[in-house]
């Protein structure tokens, strides 16, 4: 039996966040709806915590029925239903099917909303509209005091709405045109039992560690806004900077301040040419100069003026002085300020003069790297570092501690509808957004939910590296993999004979950077010349990459070995041979066979070979899984990620019906916490 099914649950209100997870001990189920697919019978509610109806009588028995005898379950996302019917004790291990999901997939990578209304309008499906049910949350009311008969009446409109985008999508994958995305939705929608389940079993959080490196990281950020407002005075004298404004940052980085801002946004266009973009900033910019202050002689220093009434009386408020900025002329000397640098082309123009990103300081930074300005590269490096602190703060250390539960378990949210690409994303807090690495402290709070339990993860080598030798066949890729040869040491070989000494480690963010449409523009000359030298080494990605474009233009969609498909209608040939979404053609097939496909094949074998331990998956982030592992199941779980490594081979092949000729590599490291781990030798 085809089941269609939806709950309604009460929101708690916490630290200014909503929480609608059954993991807060104030949200409650209010009532589950049940409705067959192909049956005249009207859908059913059943009730469980109403403040105005008592609880359906045998409710809990009459749901476990309706699910014993469930083939299949489906819901628009799913994973929030499962979640909270595991939670308040029903039991259901069968296959399920997320409309919001396929619908997802059939979007093929364009962005469209998901929500239950939005798709049931695309398939002229009948949904009440929700003003009703806002207007009562708007003025305070919980699910449960929301009249009971409203309540229903929105609940079983949302099962038929559900139902009936079920047919639609089921009549869908029948015609030609969307069948080969039917293995595409089967593994989602197995993977998204993983996810719920891995939502259900939460990661456990050391709190005591989270304060320590909450502390680390606040003692860091103190010392670096002291070193660079020391920096700013050495730079600017004394003009007063503020590092947070972008406008003031600009002046500082560029040494350079727009006469009138307006006039600078109307002369300026991305695509100018580098003549008139130069020539534009010679006419609309004037030099900043480092200045003196000096006491200001209309206000005495005080900063505000006591003007005088024609009675020659006081006015009761005093005037803020027009001549200076606080009691103080800042005088200007024969010093250029600044750092100097000049932006290289008008994309890096912005209202308020040129902009300061991420990316364009890192740019810069390198810049100063390769020509010996260590007082540029010193004050750039601080200035990123002090804005990823800010970033590690907000995002990580408060996002754990908001949303840590009452088990003491942050409960990891993985989504699969969220990026184009449908690799995972994360919410409440985003763990995907954690930097790539060994060195991370906000790992180490992570620790093991059993006493002497271990934290293991199962990590990929050079996943996507390895996709894309498959994907364009490339023989030097394919030969490399096969030797175990050191890309990233040649990576740095390269960089470092075109004149620009490079790490091993700093060459890491440029190696695989041409895969997903990088280019040298605006790069250092020697980096500038690496992603060169990969496409004329990899000729064959480069030969696949044509391909790709050429698919795009012809048919306005690429395809990969999974079945996934991305659309791109309108892509057309530009003057200089390339095609318009270029970036996004070459960067989707690998980020998506490998994150969005391969990736999730494993973690569903780990899971389902999982299943007769304690052990249980807590996490994945980027290409890895994450396992927390009961201490007398260490040498167990490890001989299960083995068993999944000898055999993932033969699962893409059998799964796709493809011969996947280049090998792959799944690392397991174990440790009491997350960060600091060994690795496991196979």
């Amino acid at each position: 039996m085809e089941l269609v099914i939806d709950i309604e649950n009460t929101v708690t209100n916490k630290d200014k966040r909503k929480h609608l997870d059954p993991f807060e001990h104030t949200n409650a189920l209010v009532m589950v709806g049940i409705k067959p697919v192909h049956d005249l019978m009207e859908s059913e509610v059943y009730t469980f915590d109403h403040s105005q109806v008592p609880p359906t009588e045998n409710g809990r028995e009459r749901v476990q029925k309706w699910l014993d005898a469930a083939d299949i379950l489906i819901g628009h996302n799913i994973t929030h239903d499962l979640v909270w019917l595991w939670e308040s004790g029903f039991k259901y291990d069968g296959p399920v099917f997320d409309t919001m999901l396929a619908e997802y997939i059939l979007l093929r990578g364009q962005s469209l909303p998901l929500n239950l209304g939005a798709v049931a309008e695309r398939y002229n499906c009948e949904i009440k509209k929700q003003d009703t049910l806002s207007n009562y949350f708007k003025q305070g009311y919980s699910t449960r005091d929301i009249p009971h008969d409203e309540l229903s009446e929105y609940l079983r409109h949302d099962l038929g709405a559900t139902e009936g985008i079920f047919k639609a999508i089921s009549l869908r994958l029948q015609e030609v045109q969307d069948a080969g995305l039917r293995s595409t939705i089967s593994l989602t929608n197995e993977v998204s039992v993983v996810l719920s389940r891995i939502y259900q079993n939460g990661f456990k959080v050391n709190r005591a560690q989270l304060e320590h490196v909450r502390t680390e990281f606040e003692t860091e950020k103190a010392q670096l806004e002291r070193d660079l407002f020391a920096y700013v005075r050495t730079l600017m004298g004394d003009t007063p900077i503020n590092i947070n404004s972008p406008e003031q940052l600009s002046w500082v980085v560029y040494s350079r301040k727009p006469k009138d801002k307006n006039a600078w946004a109307t002369a300026i266009t991305p695509y100018m040419s580098d003549t008139d973009f130069k020539n534009a900033v010679k006419t609309h910019f004037t030099t900043m100069y480092k200045t003196k202050a000096v006491k200001c002689v209309a206000c005495n220093g005080v900063g505000s003026i006591q003007k005088v009434k024609k009675d020659g009386g006081l006015f009761k408020n005093a005037t803020r002085c027009t001549a200076c900025n606080g009691g103080y002329v800042f005088m200007p000397t024969k010093e250029v300020a600044g750092l100097k640098f000049s932006p290289p082309n008008s994309k890096w123009a912005s209202a308020n003069g040129f902009g300061t990103s991420k990316g364009n300081l890192e740019v810069l930074e390198r810049v100063a790297s390769n020509k010996g300005m260590e007082e540029a590269k010193v004050f750039l490096g601080k200035l990123r570092r002090l804005s990823a602190l800010d970033s590690y703060l907000s995002n990580f250390v408060e996002g754990i501690s908001d949303y840590i539960k009452p088990d003491g378990m942050l409960h990891v949210r993985l989504n699969q509808h969220i990026t184009a690409t449908g690799r995972f994303s994360g919410s409440n807090p985003n763990m995907q957004n954690m930097p790539r690495g060994k060195t991370f402290p906000v790992k180490r709070v992570f620790v093991s939910r059993w006493d002497g339990g271990k934290v293991m993860e199962a990590d990929f080598a050079q996943l996507e590296f390895r996709v894309a030798a498959y994907l364009s066949q490339d023989e030097i890729a394919i030969k490399e993999v096969q030797e175990g040869f050191d890309v990233h040491s040649y990576t740095a070989k390269v960089i470092t004979e075109a004149g620009q000494e490079t790490s091993r480690q700093v060459a890491k963010t440029h190696t695989f950077a041409p895969l997903y449409g990088a280019t040298g523009y605006g790069r250092t000359p020697a980096e500038a010349a690496y992603y060169t030298h990969f496409l004329e080494k990899y000729k064959g990605v480069a030969k696949w990459h044509t391909v790709l474009a050429k698919q795009a233009v012809n048919y306005g969609y690429i395809q990969i070995p999974s079945g996934r498909e991305f659309a791109f209608p309108g892509t057309k040939r530009k003057r200089d041979g390339t095609v318009t979404n270029f970036t996004q053609i070459k960067n989707y097939p690998v980020q998506s066979f490998a994150t969005a496909d391969i990736v999730p094949l494993a973690l569903v074998e780990i899971y389902n070979r999982l299943q007769p331990y304690r052990s249980c998956v807590v996490n994945s982030v980027h290409d890895s899984i994450v396992i927390d592992v009961h201490p007398e199941e260490v040498d167990e779980v490890i001989k299960v990620v083995d068993s999944v490594q000898n055999d993932l081979v033969h699962l893409i092949n059998s799964r796709w019906s493809i011969d996947f000729n280049v090998p792959l590599a799944l690392e397991a490291k174990v440790g009491d916490n997350w960060l600091e781990q060994n690795e496991v030798k196979h």
